[in-house]
């Protein structure tokens, strides 16, 4: 492969200088933005469903839509991250989702709606992997994992910031309103522009020039197959329960007969959880290892998912749903940290993406597999305890599959 790779300077911007608190602040903030888009949605769902009275089925084709769309993001934006720098694609994928989630609110039809949606997910599907990416090509390593845990731990404050949206806006405004407001992250890329590098490695190394069939065949090459063989597994197990669960919760709750209005808060006190998840999973990181958080966290996740699908009570459905939020996250800061690790610099954002890709296919099933078996009938300790068990063969690929990165230079 090395006769046919080109290694050409990069025109993208300088790697400058910035601090390692500015730079998490930065990107996470990006962060947050997409979080909550992805939070908005699940309280989105479950006003449209009344107001539009969608069976469960076409609930299920909104969070599906959604993961497509991030599915062909991650993949797309990984590749033109290698490309043409982390950076950039960090500023696209921004302003495509913001765009297409503020536009999504003058919709009238749910295929107007899906089809908006679908670039919402492009969006976000490309600058999750991306900003990771950044992230950890710009940290020591010596701290590289805790910092990545944190810049995911974004993520609950942008769950935060939708659950207030949802309690406070949707009630008296109307989804509408609140799918305007996610518009707005569209001007923080203007920010970016002049406030953040790019990756000094990417920056350092120039552009290895390589088509896509030379990328997607070096991620399969001896040195690297064993990481993404469990990469695409784990990535693909943990969306596919994520987004089946996490999507559906403020709908599970209706469905079990609390008011609207009431499960927003509920979910509000839930998602609160999800902090001390990441903070835990950020501590423990760069002491006992990636495989040994990643492992333990998607083990609680998995028993807290099969306790809440069976729990009857409010205090047994909010102590697990609030337990399934601090696995769950915790998890998702630990993946966000190991995947980049897996692969030098020249495929590291395509290698990213991939995994990604693969996992917003099964965030495309877990959505529709929940509708399906409501509509069929089938109860929720049936289908968490398929989430459950679809986690627990992540567990197994990362313990066998899985090799340790803690602390190792990126090559």
């Amino acid at each position: 492969m090395a006769n046919t790779m080109e290694r050409v300077p990069s025109k993208s911007q300088g790697p400058g200088t910035i601090s390692r608190n500015k730079l998490l602040v930065i990107s996470g903030t990006g962060w947050m933005f997409d979080a909550m888009d992805v939070g908005i949605l699940s309280f989105v769902i479950a006003a449209i469903a009344v107001e539009w009275n969608l069976a469960p089925a076409a609930i299920g084709w909104v969070g599906s839509v959604n993961s497509l769309g991030m599915m062909f993001g991650a993949i797309g934006f990984g590749l033109l991250a290698d490309r043409i720098g982390r950076k950039q694609v960090f500023m696209l994928t921004l302003v495509l989702f913001s765009v297409a989630s503020g536009l999504s609110a003058f919709t009238t039809t749910l295929t107007a709606f899906l089809l908006l949606r679908f670039f919402v997910g492009a969006g976000l599907g490309g600058e999750l992997p991306v900003a990771s990416t950044l992230v950890s090509e710009s940290v020591e390593a010596k701290e590289r994992g805790r910092v990545v845990v944190l810049l995911e731990s974004f993520w609950a404050a942008g769950w935060l910031i939708a659950a207030l949206i949802a309690y406070f806006v949707i009630p008296t405004y109307g989804w509408r309103a609140a799918l305007i407001i996610t518009a707005l992250p569209a001007f923080y890329a203007l920010y970016l522009r002049r406030n953040l590098p790019d990756s000094p490695k990417f920056v350092h190394a120039g552009v290895v020039k390589q088509s896509v069939g030379e990328k997607m065949t070096a991620l399969w090459a001896k040195p690297y197959r064993r990481r993404t063989l469990m990469l695409w597994i784990v990535w693909f197990t943990v969306v596919f329960s994520y987004y089946g669960m996490f999507l559906w919760l403020p709908s599970v709750m209706v469905l079990k007969g609390f008011a609207m209005i009431k499960t927003f808060g509920y979910v509000f006190l839930m998602t609160l959880a999800q902090l001390p998840g990441y903070f835990s999973a950020a501590w423990l990181i760069e002491r006992t290892g990636r495989k040994f958080v990643l492992a333990t966290y998607l083990i609680g996740t998995a028993l807290s998912a099969f306790a809440f699908g069976n729990a009857e009570t409010l205090a047994m459905l909010l102590l697990f749903g609030a337990l399934l939020s601090f696995f769950n996250l915790g998890a998702w800061g630990a993946l966000y940290a190991y995947s980049p690790e897996q692969y030098p610099t020249s495929i590291r954002g395509t290698g990213t993406g991939m995994a990604a890709g693969i996992g917003r296919i099964g965030g495309i099933f877990g959505p529709l597999l929940v509708g399906s078996m409501l509509t069929a009938g089938y109860g929720f300790g049936l289908i968490f305890g398929i989430f459950c068990g679809a986690i627990l063969i992540g567990v197994l690929a990362v313990i066998f599959l899985g090799t340790e990165t803690k602390q190792m230079e990126l090559e």
